[in-house]
């Protein structure tokens, strides 16, 4: 498995991660359905396997499922990967609730400690920029928090290049994750080339879109998801945009017979393509997933020829 160097933080991190949102379940509006803790754990094992250094988590998937698991996943590990997680997002009476106040950041960041087991969280993340006139106030919250020992880096999600550099303005961002894949682009005209400047590390969110580029999908499939997984209500997964992306991953799976590797890691390949991605999350139910995805998406290297192709040129 190849490696890149997160932004400025000096972590040396495999290219791509162990994305743990799915493995909180459904029950929740941003739940992925059901989902077996045991197959979790072992999708996890298998990953740091294959050499995936780095895990990412939040408090809110499965309200606080994830993180539990992933901290039962670390008691049967010898290796132990970084662990990265995020504040600010979290569950309350069923429903997702946004919050950036100091008292909050720091209780959360407690929880998340007792979940995980860990004694300081390598990366701690604004998981979004809301409310946004709090933004500066959850940013200081996590630098005390850097200060106290209880983080070892600080980063945010989902942020544009404005907020980055309202609380740039204030303590050195570290790291930016966003979403991005072959078809959710939004970030290359400005985001990209921000970090690039200001030696953010990048770590890209959903380079799948959401299994919707694995090359396991159908128009069928889509039509079948279970009412607690996001992804049936989502404009990705519905038409018009449905055909278009179904096409795409197409056109994945084609390059990939190619090189002996499945449509998923030519997907994630192809978010890497970029230096200034310093690495992917990749979401694993089962390891069985693992070991279609890895290692080829963290060593495929794909051709200007192939990466048109994939873009529809």
């Amino acid at each position: 498995m190849q490696t890149r160097t997160l932004g400025r933080t000096g972590m040396e991190i495999s290219v791509v991660g162990f994305g743990a949102w799915a493995i909180g379940g459904g029950g929740w509006e941003w739940g992925w359905g059901p989902q077996d803790d045991a197959d979790s754990m072992a999708a996890i094992k298998r990953a740091i396997e294959l050499g995936v250094n780095w895990i990412d988590t939040a408090r809110v998937y499965g309200f606080g499922r994830s993180e539990e698991v992933v901290g039962r996943a670390l008691k049967h590990l010898t290796d132990k990967p970084y662990i990265f997680t995020k504040c600010g997002l979290e569950g309350r009476n069923g429903d997702g609730v946004n919050e950036l106040k100091a008292s909050t950041i720091e209780r959360q960041c407690e929880e998340s400690l007792s979940r995980l087991g860990v004694e300081a969280i390598d990366l701690y993340q604004i998981h979004w920029p809301i409310p946004d006139k709090d933004i500066e106030e959850g940013w200081a919250a996590c630098e005390t928090l850097l200060s106290a020992g209880k983080v070892r880096h600080i980063g945010v999600s989902n942020f544009d290049v404005s907020q980055l550099e309202r609380i740039g303005a204030l303590a050195p961002v570290e790291s930016l994750q966003p979403p991005y894949s072959l078809i959710s682009r939004e970030i290359e005209s400005e985001i990209l080339p921000h970090c690039a400047r200001a030696e953010i590390g990048v770590l890209a969110y959903s380079p799948m879109a959401s299994g919707l580029l694995t090359g396991g999908f159908s128009a069928e499939r889509v039509a079948a998801l279970p009412e607690d997984d996001f992804r049936s209500h989502v404009p990705q997964f519905q038409e018009p945009q449905l055909s278009g992306n179904l096409a795409a991953a197409e056109r994945l799976r084609q390059i990939g017979e190619r090189h002996g590797a499945s449509a998923g890691a030519v997907a994630v390949a192809w978010t890497l393509r970029d230096p200034v991605v310093s690495g992917a999350i990749v979401g694993f139910r089962r390891a069985d997933q693992v070991d279609g995805i890895l290692p080829a998406a963290g060593e495929l290297t794909l051709s200007a020829e192939e990466i048109a192709f994939a873009e529809g040129e």
